[in-house]
């Protein structure tokens, strides 16, 4: 059956010429399709009109001007990749004391790991921050106790992850996921500067540093946004309480220092000017950075 061709006086679609219609944009008033009809507040839109109205919408924002996100992205990214680390301990467990958190050690000719002395044989190296591997500043923060290590092993990543996925999810809903993924690596990088200053002789493992640099943000936005003090204080006790209790075993230098780190960065992520407020978060962090860098370079120097 042949189509009818459309009436000489009925208006057509726009965008469909051979398509008659009664129904016009509210916004441009030009006729528009069923096929090309989009809800509006008041009548129907049309795609073009719908497109310009979106870039035109100012987007809401973080209190700290991020991409509001619904799904923690890096939340799980960061999960998946200390797990898979996790995993890695059990095929190649040599990578805890080759990429683990240390100021300076020795290692035998061996291969074994001792504690860092003046005076050492020639058969012996000495490894670590103070002679160049800066990279363990971040990535001793991605390791945990090997699976060798049994109960504890598990234990040991299963309650930073526990705890990340308590805590982070709050934090990236509040920052949005590019400040809150600084804001987790560079609490992690001032835990392992806070252990190379004090300690430089021990070697520390896992994410608790970053976990708890992630809890002083939660607290940092909590009194940022006006929310009830009650529940955060008592969270704050608790983690606190924590940090002295778990000091007889476990780096409370390490958990202290992602805390203040924490805390310095959120403070100028949530609190910039809104006025170039991207330039002076980026230069708050870039400037903490360099002071942890300097701070680590100065610490290394006199170690060697």
């Amino acid at each position: 059956m042949e189509s009818t061709p459309p009436s000489a006086t009925a208006p057509t679609c726009y965008r469909h010429a051979d398509t008659e219609t009664h129904i016009s944009c509210t916004r441009c008033e030009r006729p528009i399709c069923p096929d090309c009809m989009r809800d509006a507040a008041v009548g129907f839109q049309c795609p073009e009109c719908v497109r310009e109205g979106s870039r035109t919408v100012r987007q809401a924002r973080t209190v700290a001007g991020g991409r509001i996100s619904a799904v923690p992205l890096v939340t799980y990214a960061l999960m998946a990749v200390n797990i898979l680390v996790f995993l890695g301990e059990a095929v190649f467990p040599g990578i805890v004391d080759r990429l683990g958190m240390l100021g300076i050690g020795l290692v035998g000719p061996d291969g074994a790991a001792y504690v860092y002395q003046d005076a050492y044989p020639a058969a012996f190296h000495a490894e670590g921050v103070a002679t160049g591997e800066l990279y363990r500043l971040l990535t001793g923060a991605f390791l945990h106790l090997p699976p060798s290590e049994g109960v504890f092993g598990i234990a040991h990543i299963g309650l930073n992850m526990w705890s990340l996925w308590n805590i982070g999810r709050i934090v990236e809903s509040q920052l949005g996921r590019v400040r809150y993924l600084a804001l987790y690596l560079i609490a992690a990088l001032g835990s392992s500067v806070l252990v190379l200053l004090i300690v430089p002789e021990n070697q520390t493992v896992g994410a608790s540093g970053a976990i708890f640099g992630l809890g002083a943000a939660y607290y940092v936005i909590a009194r940022r946004i006006g929310a009830d003090m009650s529940g955060v204080n008592r969270f704050m006790g608790f983690l606190l309480l924590w940090l002295l209790i778990a000091s007889r075993f476990t780096s409370w230098q390490a958990h202290l220092g992602g805390l203040l780190t924490g805390a310095l960065v959120t403070l100028a992520l949530v609190y910039a000017p809104r006025e170039r407020r991207a330039l002076t978060q980026g230069v708050a962090c870039v400037g903490l950075v360099g002071l942890l860098m300097v701070l680590a370079a100065l610490k290394a120097a006199a170690l060697t």
